[in-house]
């Protein structure tokens, strides 16, 4: 039997995308994953149909262009057994796919789709409506998160089946552990939004640590880039040289930034769950961040109180940034089990056994 061949699509962010995100970097591992299964992958398309702000007009326009992409597929896409997409949602609907599946009379498949009934008004009405749609299509859905989950659950068509796929890191083994005696490490866009938000909510949480009684040496360095870089370094004039600023990192300086932190410190705004996490503590790096729901399903699991709640603020954080550079017997400690965590859950052998175990018999079924 030949290899299966796979459309591929991600109409948030194409995998060749030249702006690097934890969406386009997700993106390319999804597509390594399929390929790791002995699949042929053909990226379809990289027409990106994001529309960020709720514009109308604009939402019009990307549609126009789906549709005439539509029209070019049905005719110019080569036979393939099914179709998979990453990421559809409100502000990025796969207009693409259904369609063409649906032509093609292939499977259609959906990683990480979201629902929100919110936005079935308002800005953005159309694209839910879409994106609804388009989930209404798909027989199998991988979900990366429990919040997903839930709404999928909900809003779940026919005898459609929901599979937990858990957000993973594109590689077979750990790397080998840091030596935890270097500065703290914080890594993320600088973007305005839930970004520059975590930036703003680490800042404070310095302030904090300065002005606490108890002495502590600390430094911190900066991983990132973007438009709202000068907003982030204003945010951290103050400190002097305590904190550095790395600029974005190719993967191999990212790596040795890991290898020598002390703690990865990431507050996670409205994350969805957040590559960094999962790269920091696969070089065994204990995480300082809020208790989100998107944080919770790649977070090593806590006790009461390891990651503080969202409105306990900045002081709360803090505080748990002073405990851990307190100890390093704990941050050993911690650093050991979040690689065991991430050794059994989160790297790609368990990942392409989840994707093929649910994918494999669709493409089978389709071609007997």
């Amino acid at each position: 039997m030949t290899a299966p061949r796979i459309a591929y699509y991600a109409p948030m962010k194409a995998p060749t995308h030249p702006t690097p995100s934890g969406d386009r970097a997700m993106a390319q591992s999804l597509m390594g994953l399929l390929e790791r299964g002995g699949a042929e992958v053909i990226l379809a398309s990289e027409l990106r149909l994001h529309d960020k702000l709720g514009d109308r007009d604009h939402q019009q326009i990307l549609q126009q262009r789906a549709a005439d992409e539509v029209g070019r597929l049905i005719e110019e896409l080569p036979e393939v057994d099914a179709w998979v997409t990453y990421h559809n949602y409100y502000k990025a609907p796969d207009l693409i796919g259904p369609a063409v599946a649906a032509a093609r009379d292939i499977p259609y498949v959906q990683i990480e789709s979201t629902r929100a009934s919110k936005r079935l008004t308002g800005p953005w009405s159309e694209f839910a409506q879409a994106a609804h749609a388009a989930a209404d299509q798909a027989a199998v859905i991988f979900y990366l998160t429990e919040q997903d989950r839930e709404t999928l659950e909900r809003d779940r068509a026919g005898n459609q089946q929901l599979v937990h796929l858990r957000p993973f890191l594109p590689q077979d083994a750990l790397p080998a552990p840091g030596t935890g005696d270097g500065p703290m490490l914080a890594a993320g866009m600088m973007r305005r939004g839930d970004k520059l938000a975590s930036y703003a909510l680490i800042a404070e949480t310095l302030r904090h640590l300065e002005s606490t009684e108890h002495a502590v040496d600390w430094q911190l360095l900066i991983a990132g880039d973007g438009p709202a870089r000068a907003e982030v370094e204003s945010l951290f004039a103050r400190f002097g040289t305590r904190v550095r600023f790395l600029g974005q990192l190719d993967a191999a300086a990212m790596a040795e930034a890991y290898r020598t932190a002390q703690l990865f410190l990431w507050p996670g705004v409205n994350e969805a769950f957040g590559m960094v996490y999962l790269e920091a503590q696969s070089h065994g790096l204990p995480v300082v961040a809020q208790d989100r729901p998107g944080l919770r399903d790649v977070l090593l699991p806590s006790m009461p109180g390891d990651y503080p709640a969202p409105d306990a603020g900045a002081s709360a954080l803090a505080g748990r940034v002073l405990h851990l550079l307190d100890s390093a017997s704990e941050r050993e400690d911690l650093g050991r089990r979040a690689r065991e965590h991430i050794a059994t859950h989160h790297l790609r052998p368990a990942a392409a056994d989840t994707l093929w175990a649910a994918l494999g018999p669709l493409i089978k079924e389709r071609r007997t």
